[in-house]
């Protein structure tokens, strides 16, 4: 869940979890990796578990962690995992991600006066011992919304707080809308809202904050040194089940036990994070030297008959997409403008390039179907709001020639031209970072000229992560359409991703019925569920027929665990207590 929750805020994935090989339900020709799924349990054995042991934990990462162990101030999702032993969320939730009273805090709604109120456990300690109180709780606001911390966390949601926007511009010295009850040393916040959302009462919702930061240790650090700080980078303070013991910078870190740790002392005596490239994962993983690590789906041949492993698997909140190109981000009006002439917005071109490309058949050959196709853009990991009935685009290259055909995209010679004559060139940019990168993208470029497009990657080759999303992101005028990847956050809205104002919109699509639509999802209408089920289905079938955004795959996210531990779990529901119940078996 923490992993979720800060990839779903950031937008951009970490290329080596889901460049082209995607870690994160299924289409209609997508069984293989479906039936391969059901042979891996979400959890391992139950059995009896003794005190004491370490554990190794792979982090697999052909680069540095950024090693900013703060909530607040981290963008990477290997800092969010590399921290995870002493991280833990204010909230535990169900398995559909929403949020209940069993963990450090519990939080209400109340909407009529427009109000969240959180409060802390009696007990929920932090490492050195001090109770985590409610400037603990307000604290986060403060770091994410002041401009000296350049926090990249902070987004347009926090300003349904009351005097959070003007915080942030600098015109309040405070937050006027979050209230301290019981004063800085109580254990409850209340935060005032111009208006509740129903996606308030999941995590990862994006209006309040799901972690707290240690006021007493922080205070006396200004702003604009909080992220390069001691206390952030050497010796960070957690209430979570471990505490930092030793650090080497961006290439491994130590835990041991907090003995504060409101939940009881966790099973285990260390734990150890150490980053391992991908292309060593599998070698690592048959040679036992890491009791936990990632399989990279590529690789699942390697290593699947591994002895003394248990194999757990889950299905993320992910998937990888092709998104068009239609518009541009204007900056200084902060808002998607799109362009009507763009070359790519056509909706037949856009069916036809998706109807062209064969998904299956790609996954089958290059993960052994453990990564497999997916028709809509919300995952079944959010339970009713996602629509089965969404038929998505099943490899059909006569429906694709039909489709271009009447759009008037005649064939001249070997290519197609555009409706007016003009050439139809088409460029493609695609993530390097996976072995198998270069081979999938010149088999979809094979498809695509099969009914002929001329479509290729743009400068010829396949595009290194940073400048691949430094491109998506800026509008590089030579990139028409795109192969990238959402990891969301565990609250469904969609208005953070596909919005008219969210900068994270990169084909830059804006439409009336899909501002409708996502103003509906977040409604007040839709506090109640059946309304709100409705309005994501409408959605989705929508944005499937529109094809601005293609879903393309999702995949298996597998972990080898040491066959001698027990308590390790891929359920939502045991994220936040994870770390605290992993341990050796009797």
């Amino acid at each position: 869940m923490k992993k979720s929750k800060l990839l779903g805020s950031v937008g951009v994935v970490a290329a080596a979890a889901l460049a082209l090989v995607a870690c994160g339900k299924s289409g209609q020709n997508s069984n293989s990796g479906a039936n391969d799924a059901k042979k891996f349990p979400s959890s391992t054995p139950k059995k009896a578990v003794k005190q004491g042991g370490s554990v190794n934990v792979a982090l697999e990462t052909d680069t540095p962690f950024t090693g900013i162990f703060s909530d607040e101030l981290a963008t990477s999702a290997y800092d969010s995992q590399v921290a995870a032993p002493a991280s833990e969320s204010l909230f535990d939730t169900d398995d559909h991600y929403q949020i209940n009273d069993k963990g450090p805090a519990t939080m209400k709604m109340d909407r009529q006066n427009k109000t969240v109120t959180i409060t802390v456990k009696k007990g929920v300690k932090w490492s050195d011992g001090k109770q985590v109180n409610a400037k603990d709780l307000e604290y986060p606001y403060e770091i994410l919304a002041n401009k000296k911390t350049n926090a990249q966390r902070y987004s347009s949601q926090f300003e349904e707080i009351e005097g959070m926007k003007e915080y942030h511009e600098g015109k309040a010295s405070s937050i006027s809308g979050i209230e301290m009850p019981d004063g800085e040393n109580g254990r409850t916040i209340v935060i005032h809202y111009k208006e509740l959302k129903p996606g308030m009462k999941f995590s990862g919702n994006g209006y309040f904050w799901e972690s707290a930061a240690p006021y007493h240790y922080l205070k006396n650090v200004p702003f604009n040194k909080l992220q390069s700080s001691d206390e952030i980078r050497k010796k960070p303070l957690y209430f979570g089940p471990f505490k930092v013991s030793k650090i080497v910078r961006g290439q491994s870190v130590s835990y041991v036990p907090n003995k504060y740790y409101w939940r009881g002392k966790p099973k285990l005596n260390k734990v150890t994070i150490q980053v391992v490239s991908q292309d060593s994962a599998s070698q690592a993983i048959k040679s036992h030297k890491f009791d936990i690590a990632e399989v990279v789906n590529s690789q699942w041949d390697q290593v699947k008959d591994t002895k003394d492993v248990n194999f757990v698997a889950q299905v993320p909140l992910q998937y990888s997409y092709l998104g068009f190109k239609v518009g541009k981000w204007d900056a200084k009006a902060g808002k998607n403008v799109m362009d009507k002439n763009s070359k790519m917005n056509n909706k037949s071109l856009r069916q036809a390039i998706a109807y062209a490309m064969n998904v299956d058949a790609v996954n089958k050959r290059y993960t052994n179907g453990l990564n497999f196709k997916v028709n809509t853009l919300i995952p079944k990991g959010f339970g009713e709001y996602h629509d089965s009935s969404v038929k998505g685009y099943n490899y059909n290259l006569k429906k694709a020639e039909q489709l271009l055909d009447k759009a008037g995209y005649k064939k001249k010679g070997k290519w197609r031209v555009q409706p007016n004559g003009k050439p139809l060139k088409i460029k493609f940019a695609a993530m390097s970072g996976n072995p198998n990168a270069e081979a999938i993208a010149q088999n979809y470029l094979q498809q695509w000229h099969k009914i002929g497009l001329d479509v290729s990657l743009v400068g010829g080759r396949l595009t290194e992560f940073n400048s691949f999303y430094d491109k998506v992101q800026n509008d590089d005028p030579g990139v028409d359409m795109f192969q990238a990847a959402w990891s969301l956050a565990s609250e469904p809205s969609q208005n953070s991703m596909y919005g008219e104002y969210t900068s994270s919109n990169y084909e830059r699509f804006v439409t009336k019925k899909n501002n409708e639509l996502l103003k509906e999802m977040d409604s007040q209408k839709a506090f109640n569920t059946k309304y709100r089920v409705e309005k994501f289905h409408e959605w989705q079938q929508y944005m499937n027929d529109e094809a601005y955004v293609v879903p393309l795959y999702n995949s298996y996210q597998i972990q080898a665990v040491n066959s001698k531990l027990t308590g390790y779990s891929t359920k939502p529901s045991q994220q936040n207590k994870l770390w605290s119940q992993v341990g050796y078996v009797k």
